[in-house]
């Protein structure tokens, strides 16, 4: 993999220190090989810390990492300083106004959604695979947001890599279930090449934070699945059978 940690920022977040990553830069080796951060992946411990470690440096030098365990929950917790490794709460998002910490979301197919309100020095992270995106995951990290003293007309938010609408095949209970949800939900539902529906995950979360009152908003537009020197894919993996799948880390916090 190549030596420098690819850092993908986002516009309407200029000025807040933050940055989707993926497999690049990093240590790991064999079928993980690059910037693998996840514990899940069977990785060597040494070499996870050296990526966060390196994570860290390419968008906050010198900040704490704080990560939570995620469960694909619309659940949301204030950060002070980050957990032990151990002592994680079970929650997909996180939100903060504390300087010299980085909030970190784990991913490889789900979509980061990183938040802030530069105004008022707050910060969110969002895990939004599509159990949590549509149980309002990235509305309880809004809300969340606004108790810390975030205004929604100042909040911008950022869709990092995920898997694509043309790589995200979806079978029949899944259409009927978001379809269930809301009829109007067809909008993010399309055939594909085998003739069965296809889920377009990163529109759904655009069109999820456009009625939360988030004005602001920017979509990446990056395939996890088809990029595969980029990114890790949960997908990918199952489908070539491999052993194990990496995660990539989205970034975000505030300067000291």
């Amino acid at each position: 993999m190549a030596d420098e940690v690819e850092v993908i920022s986002a516009q309407v977040l200029a000025g807040v220190p933050h940055g989707f990553l993926g497999r690049q830069g990093g240590v790991s080796q064999g079928v993980i090989a690059g910037l693998n951060i996840g514990h899940g992946a069977e990785d060597d411990a040494d070499a996870i810390a050296e990526n966060r470690r390196r994570a860290v440096e390419a968008v906050l030098p010198g900040a704490e990492l704080a990560t939570v365990y995620q469960v694909h929950s619309p659940d949301v917790v204030e950060v002070r300083k980050p957990w032990p490794h151990d002592e994680r709460p079970r929650a997909d998002a996180m939100v903060s106004e504390r300087p010299g910490l980085l909030l970190g979301v784990v991913t490889a197919d789900c979509a980061p959604v990183l938040l802030a309100d530069v105004e008022a020095g707050v910060v969110g992270a969002a895990h939004a695979g599509w159990r949590g995106a549509t149980a309002g995951v990235t509305d309880q990290a809004i809300a969340a947001m606004i108790s810390l003293g975030a205004k929604i007309e100042r909040i911008a938010a950022a869709i990092g890599p995920s898997i694509a609408k043309a790589s995200y095949e979806v079978d029949v209970e899944f259409a009927d279930r978001i379809l269930a949800e809301d009829p109007d939900n067809e909008r993010f539902l399309g055939e594909g090449p085998a003739g069965k529906s296809h889920f377009d995950l990163e529109a759904y979360i655009v069109a999820r934070l456009a009625a939360a009152g988030i004005r602001r908003i920017e979509a990446t537009g990056l395939d996890t699945y088809q990029l595969e020197d980029r990114y890790y894919s949960y997908r990918r993996a199952i489908h070539r059978i491999e052993p194990t799948y990496g995660r990539q880390l989205s970034l975000i916090g505030l300067a000291s």
